[in-house]
């Protein structure tokens, strides 16, 4: 607990400084352009591959997510295809990719933006059908575990970071607001919100099931009772709606360089069809959640989240040139961030491999 409130208040002071940053340059309107500001077309480049890898690796765990809670829910399903047999989690992934499909080849997203907006009810009736089954289903709090697991922290902050990873997006957010001067206030109720209902999860998944917890804890439900298929068939709003938001944005992205062949409608099917194809085949080469979301975390969002809104900053409003109170917070920001990236992605990959 005490992590994780260290990174939510790590990453909310560098949403600050991102605002900072736009303050000090109206031009700024996108993630990118705090890059470009800062390090001119380097910078721009180097933060929007970044981004995207971010969101497609986010957008490829939420295929794992969805095979896993319907594996969970029915274990016996398999099937062939094309002389390959593809049983359990793989058959779910597949499924679920042809289903999602139809939407990553709208260009309208309006009403999966509507669908994705209703991700925060669908948490917090998560978090309700999982006390109620400890409550009245039988489960109890009465389990327990290792205090604290030494050789886990790396993976921890990493998890931790991959929870506050919506960096990239704020500058958007920002620029659309009405009253910029609320936008502090917004981030406060998004991060407090966030981390209560993170904490809250955490201590009741410890106390249920304590070091048996799995690396989603809908996977430690019973399957056989209704409010544990509730709450699977509830965690499954948000990655299958919220796959086609990713992926457009990395899309968006795509057509705009392309944008003399992407006229053509068939050119851009064929852009998002096989850009999909690309995040099945890694949902299905490396399907471990937990330490997929862990790695994305280190390598990732530590980076979007935590490095570049800190060495932007020193670069844009030139504080690195002056010694201070506020210099020496990022400092110790920057440092903790690079053991996280390093500790964190070399116990990721180590994991992977081993369990490959």
């Amino acid at each position: 607990m005490i992590l994780l409130l260290l990174i939510a208040c790590v990453t909310f002071y560098t949403s600050l400084l991102i605002k900072r940053c736009m303050d000090f340059d109206p031009t700024i309107t996108s993630y990118p352009d705090i890059g470009d500001r800062a390090f001119g077309t380097r910078g721009r480049i180097l933060v929007s591959v970044f981004m995207n890898l971010e969101l497609y690796m986010v957008a490829t765990g939420f295929l794992i997510l969805s095979g896993d809670n319907l594996h969970n829910l029915l274990p016996d399903v398999n099937f062939e295809f094309w002389g390959l047999q593809f049983g359990g989690k793989q058959s779910f992934v597949l499924i679920v990719a042809l289903l999602i499909l139809p939407t990553v080849l709208l260009k309208n997203m309006s009403i999966l933006a509507y669908v994705s907006a209703s991700a925060v009810l669908a948490t917090l009736v998560i978090i309700g059908l999982i006390f109620w089954e400890a409550t009245y289903d039988g489960i109890g709090f009465h389990k327990s575990g290792v205090v604290v697991n030494w050789g886990g922290i790396p993976t921890s902050f990493s998890l931790y970071a991959f929870c506050y990873c919506a960096h990239p997006v704020f500058p958007t957010l920002y620029t659309s607001m009405k009253n910029q001067n609320q936008f502090s206030k917004v981030m406060l109720v998004c991060f407090v919100f966030s981390t209560v209902t993170y904490a809250s999860i955490a201590i009741m998944g410890y106390l249920m099931f304590g070091s048996d917890l799995e690396s989603q804890i809908t996977l430690n439900l019973q399957p056989e009772k209704f409010s544990s298929k509730l709450a699977i068939y509830t965690a499954l709003i948000n990655p299958i709606a919220k796959y086609a938001l990713m992926m457009t944005l990395i899309i968006n992205r795509l057509e705009e360089r392309l944008q003399s062949y992407c006229d053509k409608k068939s050119f851009s099917y064929l852009n998002r069809t096989i850009l999909m194809i690309s995040s099945v085949t890694v949902a299905l080469t490396i399907p471990f959640f937990g330490y997929l979301m862990s790695l994305v975390g280190a390598f990732l969002s530590v980076t979007t989240s935590i490095l570049v809104p800190c060495f932007c900053y020193l670069k844009i409003l030139g504080t690195h040139k002056k010694l201070g109170y506020e210099l020496v917070i990022i400092g110790f920001i920057i440092i903790m961030g690079i053991i996280v990236l390093v500790t964190g992605t070399y116990t990721s990959m180590e994991e992977i491999i081993h369990l490959m």
